[in-house]
């Protein structure tokens, strides 16, 4: 088999678990409440908008509500293999074990990313509107959000990585949701740190911490959000989550 027909087999799976609708409950809870607070404040005069009301929707959401239903997607995703004993059947087959978790990790990603989009189109609706209802003029920086969406989700990769390896290592959906939990709470305390750097539960937040802060210095760019020694210590962090992942997956049940 090969792992095309693998990955297929594998979104089949969650066809009908509720992961869908669950991407929509963060983006639109974050972006209604957001937009909403800031845009009685604009003027047609208002300059910034977007870039403010873009802040404002996803501090909360980069720290918490993304990573938050990322855990849900990762125990569900598990949960198609353990319930009834269908890692046992699987793993009978003439299919690598470690295939098998890369193709439930692409999953996940598939998952983060598609949630990143769903937040990006309800965020336009929500600004267009918002705009238009408060005659501001300033044009749609699509640019800038696209790129900050991107952040966003490349952010998120060494964070669902972990949540992944976590929800491998401990067979019962409470163990992993518990401690992955547990690991998100402090994240805004550890990104105010010299230690945010081997965190990447704080990644995401850390990233939109950076574009307020530049947006309140009134500097151009993510001058706050520095590429060295991030992306190495990202890199390595991702990777070794990921190992342990792909190495542990299935790894009891093969005794």
């Amino acid at each position: 088999m090969s792992f095309c027909d693998l990955l297929k087999i594998e979104f089949i799976k969650v066809k009908r678990s509720k992961i869908v609708p669950l991407i929509f409950i963060a983006p639109l809870l974050v972006v209604t409440t957001g937009v909403a607070s800031l845009s009685h404040h604009f003027t047609p005069e208002s300059t910034n908008a977007w870039s403010a009301m873009f802040i404002q929707s996803t501090l909360l959401y980069a720290y918490y509500l993304l990573p938050l239903s990322m855990i849900v997607v990762c125990v569900m995703i598990a949960g198609r293999e353990t319930g009834n004993n269908g890692i046992l059947k699987m793993l009978a087959l003439p299919i690598s074990r470690y295939a098998l978790s890369i193709a439930k990790f692409c999953v996940l990603v598939f998952y983060l990313f598609m949630e990143v989009v769903v937040f990006l189109v309800v965020f336009l609706i929500a600004g267009m509107l918002a705009t238009r209802t408060m005659g501001v003029t300033e044009a749609l920086p699509i640019l800038y959000l696209l790129q900050r969406c991107l952040g966003l989700f490349l952010t998120m990769l060494p964070s669902i990585a972990a949540m992944w390896a976590i929800t491998v290592l401990f067979e019962k959906p409470i163990l992993s949701v518990g401690l992955n939990l547990l690991l998100i709470i402090p994240g805004v305390l550890v990104a105010n740190t010299p230690l945010w750097i081997v965190y990447p539960y704080c990644y995401s937040g850390y990233l939109v911490s950076c574009l307020l802060y530049d947006f309140t210095a009134e500097t151009s760019g993510a001058a706050a959000f520095e590429m060295l020694p991030f992306l190495p210590c990202a890199v390595v962090m991702f990777v070794l989550c990921f190992v342990l992942a792909v190495t542990q997956f299935g790894k009891k049940e093969m005794r």
